[in-house]
């Protein structure tokens, strides 16, 4: 394989259909992007039901900017539409449906936050469509038509699905809808080849399918490693709080990319950064390192990420002189005096709740300017002893309290 087949597959978990053998450029990927006369259409669907996205969520992006990079049509689809029903793929209840405006709000928040890895300048290079474009304006009979493209039997073989149907909880209708939805965008779009998370095959495959069906050739599924937490343990989710958010601040992301598990080293620089893996630093400390400048840089800037490197030293070092251009701040304006620490805890998003700046502070994690707080009680009267100061808690979470 070329240089820049190995980079269009870096990291890919699976391509079907996948026929090295063939010479039939449908039936082998690698074979369709060296023959092909023209740029391919490469298909990225992202649903707006929230309004940040976090590390995991910039693997298929990227790979999308690595065939804009190799000269293909990147076609960025955002579901307007079937945001508001929401996938169910992994749920075991039906979500919860967005409204209008909440779609158009996220929406407007996903492209700020992609734009840093998509290249949106270079003619040709990127088309961002709304699948309410031709979603919103299927009549009753092409729906009737969508929905005769699939048997009952084939959406409980959805995981997702079947497990719900087992476990007696219920499936509405419209739930069905989703894949045969996502997969029309391929239709309405003429993709060539639709990436996704490896959760994504079975939508994916109802896009080929639904592609036969209205004559056109069937788009190739690129398939995408989901990725796992900070936690080194589980799936990266804000839930579970194991994530790294595309729109942190410099210093929150490095404090976080710095603490990578070293089992998990390999597989974020192969899916969240450009370095050749074999000149990696043999220190994994050094490669801890060298990860959270990386990917800082990408969101930031270099300068930005080795502010934050040096700001992030000194802070676990118990100090805080020089850390003034890296660390977040928070301002004490909207805070009733006077106020225990644990409230602030809370109202700043260093801790959930107040409940666990209760906690932090009792598990002797909570500095003010980095002396350590160890009553559970302690209160301001006013913020003019507060203002200057860096709160923190544990290694990765600090603010600057302003006035």
């Amino acid at each position: 394989m070329n240089t820049s087949l190995s980079w269009l597959f870096r990291g890919t978990e699976e391509i079907f259909p996948d026929k090295p053998e063939s010479d039939d450029p449908s039936e082998n990927l690698a074979r369709l992007l060296t023959q092909s006369d023209r740029p391919l259409r490469v298909k990225l669907g992202i649903d707006p039901t929230g309004s940040d996205l976090h590390v995991g969520h910039s693997i298929p992006v990227r790979k999308l900017r690595a065939f804009q990079d190799a000269g293909h049509t990147a076609v960025l689809i955002i579901g307007d539409f079937t945001a508001r029903i929401g996938d169910p793929t992994g749920k075991s209840e039906v979500r919860k449906q967005l409204t209008s405006e909440d779609v158009k709000n996220n929406a407007q928040t996903y492209l700020e936050q992609v734009r840093p890895i998509l290249d949106f300048e270079t003619p040709g290079r990127l088309e961002i469509r709304y699948n309410s474009e031709w979603l919103s304006k299927l009549d009753l009979a092409k729906t009737l038509e969508l929905l005769s493209t699939m048997t009952v039997g084939q959406m409980l073989a959805k995981e997702g699905f079947s497990l719900r149907y087992e476990q007696g909880n219920p499936i509405y209708l419209h739930e069905f809808f989703y894949p045969l939805m996502q997969g029309y965008d391929s239709v309405a779009v003429e993709a060539d080849v639709e990436l996704g998370g490896t959760d994504q095959k079975f939508n994916l495959a109802v896009g080929r399918d639904l592609q036969r069906h209205f004559g056109q050739k069937p788009q190739f599924g690129l398939l995408l490693p989901i990725l796992i937490g900070t936690d080194g343990e589980q799936k990266m989710s804000k839930s579970l709080n194991n994530y790294v958010g595309m729109k942190e601040d410099a210093l929150s992301m490095y404090s976080k990319l710095e603490k990578t598990p070293d089992t998990l080293i390999g597989q974020y620089f192969e899916l969240l950064t450009d370095r050749n893996l074999a000149s990696l630093p043999e220190n994994p400390r050094e490669r801890q390192k060298l990860l959270a400048l990386d990917i800082v840089t990408q969101y930031h800037s270099q300068e930005a990420a080795v502010q934050a490197q040096q700001a992030a030293m000194t802070l676990v070092g118990g100090g805080t002189t020089g850390t003034e251009k890296a660390v977040p701040e928070f301002s004490l304006a909207g805070i009733e005096f006077p106020a225990k620490l644990f409230y602030i805890l809370g109202a700043s998003g260093l801790c959930k709740s107040s409940g666990e700046g209760r906690r932090q502070i009792q598990g002797g994690a909570v500095r003010l300017d980095g002396d350590r707080i160890s009553d559970v009680n302690v209160a301001f009267d006013s913020p003019s002893a507060l203002v200057g100061k860096v709160l923190q808690v544990g290694k990765k979470r600090f603010t600057r309290l302003v006035s």
